[in-house]
């Protein structure tokens, strides 16, 4: 393409959309026009706003860009992609979609609105046909799609392709998540260094929540959830980056392992098809070695877009359990974002 199109971040100096920002810097289809956040940082540059936490270039070589205050009235886009905090988010994302623009949020505040597509594209790329419905409703030209939480969404990844070859009826998922899942400063050293925390607020209902939604079926006016019932457990532990989740699946028809193997590794889904930029060339690894994924050896691949399976192995109770590796603050945040609005871009819904 000759001409990208131009997008704002909302919420640039949280430790999300600096990721945002890192991925959008060299991106085909998108270049960075606004950089946003509270009233606070309007009028500076953006490297003095902003205390750079990433590796690689500082700022993603947008540190002197001058920010803007996070309204429609100033940092209007055509896409806006939004790390905001859900109380903002309330009102500042539909502001934005009256304004014409399209919104991809990485907030929880409209992830379970009927109207709202809460998209992964491997996973259920037709529910982008919601955004008909929700411009009829709110009678916008623009318009609102949400990634799920970061736990969900590697959830889903595997169980998409099982749901499609078999069905999914019961799910029982147990999480290890990664620190900055908690934001930055996150969670005080004291309290997770040689510590496992059993908790993490609103973070269980999400999963059970969402994951129906996802796996829903998109009837051309709602989303028929998913009939299937799903049991989180989420604890916090001292990792860095990378969402372990250890998951028993209940399957009709109690397919064979191999069945179960060959569905994952046979899944070939539309992103992979488009071959959009920001999609893994394979969305899951399968590991076959019995201490494999791992998060130091693994959650970094494909730059965090894919998610990895291992150790599958018979249940007694539910039939089949595994376990899951993804990145959540890429794979689960703005890489997701930035996911979603290719395949958006591909589907006609970005002018």
């Amino acid at each position: 393409m000759t001409t990208r199109i131009p997008v704002t971040v909302l919420g640039a100096t949280g430790v999300v959309g600096q990721r945002f920002v890192r991925r959008l810097a060299n991106h085909p289809l998108f270049r960075v026009e606004h950089l946003a956040a509270s009233e606070r940082s309007a009028g500076k540059r953006y490297r003095d706003a902003c205390a750079w936490r990433l590796d690689g270039e500082p700022y993603g070589g947008l540190g002197d860009q001058v920010m803007a205050e996070g309204t429609p009235e100033f940092a209007l886009s055509p896409v806006i992609f939004s790390a905001l905090d859900t109380g903002p988010a309330k009102d500042l994302e539909p502001a934005f979609a009256r304004a014409g623009a399209m919104v991809f949020s990485n907030a929880a505040a409209y992830r379970m609105s009927p109207e709202v597509p809460l998209l992964v594209p491997e996973v259920n790329a037709d529910h982008l046909g919601l955004l008909d419905v929700q411009r009829h409703h709110h009678g916008w030209s623009g318009g609102i799609i949400t990634n799920a939480n970061c736990t969900s969404t590697v959830l889903v990844m595997a169980l998409a392709p099982l749901h499609q070859a078999f069905g999914v009826e019961a799910v029982m998922m147990t999480s290890m998540q990664a620190i900055s899942g908690a934001g930055y400063p996150g969670v005080a050293s004291l309290d997770i260094l040689g510590n496992v925390i059993p908790f993490i607020r609103n973070e269980e209902p999400k999963v059970e929540e969402e994951t129906p939604k996802m796996l829903g079926h998109f009837t051309g006016k709602e989303v028929e959830l998913a009939p299937m019932l799903v049991s989180a457990l989420c604890h916090r532990v001292p990792v860095i980056e990378g969402h372990t989740e250890a998951v028993s699946v209940k399957l009709k028809g109690n397919p064979s392992l191999e069945a179960v193997r060959d569905a994952w590794l046979a899944w070939r889904p539309e992103p992979q098809r488009l071959k959009l930029f920001s999609a893994p060339p394979i969305p899951i690894h399968v590991h076959t070695l019995e201490d494999r994924p791992q998060v130091r050896r693994d959650v970094e691949r494909d730059e965090g877009m894919s998610v990895h399976v291992g150790r599958l192995r018979a249940c007694p109770i539910l039939g089949v359990k595994f376990a899951l590796l993804g990145h959540n603050t890429e794979r689960g945040a703005a890489g997701g974002s930035i996911l979603n609005a290719e395949l958006a871009h591909a589907k006609g819904y970005l002018r």
